[in-house]
């Protein structure tokens, strides 16, 4: 009898991409985002191990929401006071956060809890073409 192949830590191999987000909608940046960070595309997979690959995003300022989104998506945040809450359109979010945005994106996608945190650290959105992680020799993704 044959038993499921479980990764352990130690044996992790850990590979950069970037993903040019340039006239790509958001929704299908992040889920190919969200899908590498979790190790989705290996065929080592395991479900209970961190072992996604680091994700550089680039272009982020560039990115394209379909249908009236720029007007009606709205982003909300609370300071935690008595009328501490902020609202701001995604043409607003577009213009000024464009990096939250996308991470905001992509955060929803991984799973919740103490794995989805550790995820995420390996996510790096930057909103010109220019990254610092030419040394890591990241490997171009292609969106379809």
């Amino acid at each position: 009898m044959k038993n499921t192949y479980m990764q352990k830590k130690e044996e992790i191999v850990r590979n950069w991409y970037v993903i040019d987000a340039e006239g790509k909608n958001l929704g299908r940046v992040a889920s190919k985002a969200a899908h590498i960070l979790k190790g989705k595309h290996k065929p080592t997979f395991t479900p209970h191990i961190d072992c996604g690959d680091n994700i550089i995003i680039i272009n982020a300022k560039k990115v394209n929401l379909t249908g009236n989104k720029l007007d009606d998506k709205i982003y909300y945040n609370h300071s935690g006071y008595t009328g501490g809450l902020r609202e701001r359109t995604a043409r607003v979010m577009r213009e000024s956060y464009p990096i939250e945005m996308m991470e905001r994106a992509v955060k929803g996608m991984l799973p919740k809890g103490r794995l989805g945190r550790q995820m995420y650290k390996k996510l790096f959105v930057y909103e010109g073409s220019e990254h610092p992680h030419i040394a890591q020799k990241p490997i171009e993704l292609k969106m379809d």
